[in-house]
């Protein structure tokens, strides 16, 4: 009869990870969306290719060599007959089951590949309008197989830092990766983008910055709302067990929190635009909502709905004056991912020690410029690399053709243009 409950446990708890992971792996027709809305329709094929490539080079690489450098395991070569359900249930009986088993499952595999996309996805934005296709490809191969895996096994998988410290021993705790995979895309975006240059127009020889309009902003209001709903499975699966009653009662706090964050750093945007422009701007209305989102992900258990409501209404209050910051820096960036996943969330990171007792600020900072210095260094060199041997920045004619023509050879609104 206990192995019989255990069993109905592990299902359920299996059940609701692939489940969530669903969700996240729906994220990636969100920032698909979003980014095609955001960009000229001139390069809107090329960034659908990016990011259905991407996932799939994300899938690939963590099965062959991500995972097992971020949790010392691999799936590459196990199938369903290397899955032993009795010993593993009478292992967990022994130690008193949780639903956090030491064996590693599939479902945890495919929760986690979801992740790893995501941080990936974050850099197809920062890069559009101007970047090799293969020079993207090129570098998300090493993004998702190495570079990534290698913090996450600091962070989650609790390794010691180069062997020298051990993040959670110093306090750091990012339930669900404001750090781990949004700071983490951020900083590749932001090494990519400073040695890839603007685009050609955004800014003046007068300092001045030249709006770009993106092309089709239904489609970018579509990609926010399907991100907000996978995030659902991205705060929501990180409790990773739905079994028992208080972590069902965790997982409804955190989808409450998650919802209300995203809220308030949606109105905080709306309403900030309209002080600074005069108008209401929907570009920071969406960029509010996800940022709101990314802040409140390092800690979506702990706080109440009005703190996690506050939380949220900070990240949007922040995203507007981040995105205002890197055009006057002259740091292009097409769809505000860095402001959105970089800034929002370090914001995220400094938000946990309020609510969560067991993480310190000295944690939270010095995890956060673990996963940045390295992440950023790493990128740096990669991009330099590949700028270096192919390039990464494509010709004039190319980037005032578009994308499009130049990388795919098909336009996305073949209808609309004049010839």
């Amino acid at each position: 009869m206990e192995n019989q409950i255990y069993e109905l446990q592990f299902a359920m708890d299996t059940f609701y990870f692939l489940v969530c992971g669903a969700l996240v792996m729906w994220m990636a027709a969100g920032f698909s969306m979003l980014e095609a809305g955001l960009v000229r329709a001139k390069n809107t094929t090329e960034i659908l290719t990016k990011n259905v490539a991407l996932f799939a080079i994300a899938c690939i690489m963590y099965l062959v060599c991500g995972y097992a450098i971020m949790y010392d395991g691999s799936f590459f070569l196990s199938g369903i007959a290397d899955f032993d359900l009795t010993s593993m249930l009478a292992d967990s009986a022994e130690a008193g089951f949780d639903g956090d088993s030491v064996y590693a499952s599939a479902s945890d595999f495919f929760f986690q590949v979801v992740f790893v996309a995501t941080a990936m996805s974050i850099v197809s934005g920062s890069v559009a309008e101007r970047m090799k296709l293969w020079a993207f490809l090129i570098f998300a191969v090493v993004m998702t197989g190495f570079i990534y895996p290698m913090e996450g096994s600091w962070t989650w998988n609790g390794a010691d830092v180069f062997g020298m410290f051990n993040l959670g021993d110093l306090g750091f705790s990012d339930f669900a990766g404001s750090g781990i995979v949004h700071l983490a895309g951020a900083s590749a975006a932001l090494a990519g983008v400073l040695l890839l240059g603007a685009r050609k127009g955004k800014y003046g020889a007068n300092g001045e910055v030249n709006a770009i309009p993106g092309a089709n902003l239904p489609l970018a209001t579509l990609g926010t709302f399907i991100l907000w709903m996978g995030w659902f499975g991205f705060n929501g699966g990180s409790v990773l067990k739905l079994s028992d009653g208080a972590s069902a009662n965790a997982v409804a706090m955190v989808f409450l929190n998650t919802n209300a964050a995203a809220a308030g750093g949606a109105v905080a945007a709306l309403v900030l635009s309209r002080i600074l422009f005069g108008k209401a701007d929907l570009t920071m209305l969406l960029n509010g909502a996800l940022a709101g989102l990314v802040a409140i992900t390092a800690e979506p258990s702990t706080p109440t709905a009005l703190q996690a409501t506050l939380f949220g209404m900070a990240g949007g209050l922040l995203v507007v004056f981040s995105i205002l910051a890197l055009d006057k820096l002259k740091i292009d960036d097409p769809v505000g991912a860095i402001s959105v996943h970089g800034t929002c969330g370090i914001l995220g990171l400094l938000l946990v020690p309020l609510t969560n007792g067991d993480a310190s600020f000295v944690g939270q900072i010095v995890g956060g410029l673990t996963i940045f210095v390295w992440v950023f260094v790493c990128s740096l060199i990669v991009w330099a690399i590949l700028k270096a041997v192919m390039g990464i920045r494509v010709s004039e004619e190319d980037e005032y053709t578009g994308m499009d023509i130049a990388d795919c050879g098909m336009e996305a609104y073949p209808e609309f243009v004049n010839k």
